[in-house]
């Protein structure tokens, strides 16, 4: 669109199905390069993203063409029937219904790049759900507890 000018920063969050373990080290950078391939393919930016063993924090620059609903289900279903079709893992691989997004502001970048890039540290003192929650808090949004992913814990 002419004359559309947009900064829209979003940090997506969402879960493998079952909130099992099966994005292993082995394939995790090829996953995530895949993403942000798709990512790419639909005029979006990615800034960072980490697959945790049972999530996936990704942030992206969004193209303001593009819902974050289409994006996700684009991402998701991409991703997982990639990881199938490669057969890194021994039963049906695929991502749980639904997602998180927060949006932010430019000058939070670097500090959600950083926070992303550090998952690994991160969730040696904190649990998915403790993180998945505190950002809903954080962002004031309005849930159901009933509706947030499958706890496992």
């Amino acid at each position: 669109m002419a004359n559309t000018y947009t900064q829209l920063y979003t940090q997506f969050v969402f879960s493998v199905k079952g909130r099992q373990n099966l994005i292993r080290e082995s394939f995790r950078d090829e996953l995530e390069k895949v993403m942000c391939g798709i990512v790419s393919n639909h005029k979006c930016k990615t800034y960072a993203i980490y697959c945790n063993p049972d999530h996936t924090h990704i942030f992206i620059g969004m193209h303001p063409d593009l819902s974050p609903s289409k994006l996700m289900g684009q991402v998701k279903s991409g991703s997982s029937k990639w990881v199938n079709e490669k057969g890194f893992v021994t039963e049906h691989f695929s991502w749980q219904k639904g997602f998180g997004a927060f949006t932010y502001s430019k000058s939070h970048i670097d500090r959600v790049v950083k926070y992303i890039l550090n998952q690994p540290q991160h969730h040696k003192k904190q649990s998915f759900r403790e993180e998945y929650l505190e950002l809903l808090e954080k962002f004031d949004v309005d849930y159901d507890t009933r509706y947030v992913f499958e706890w496992y814990d």
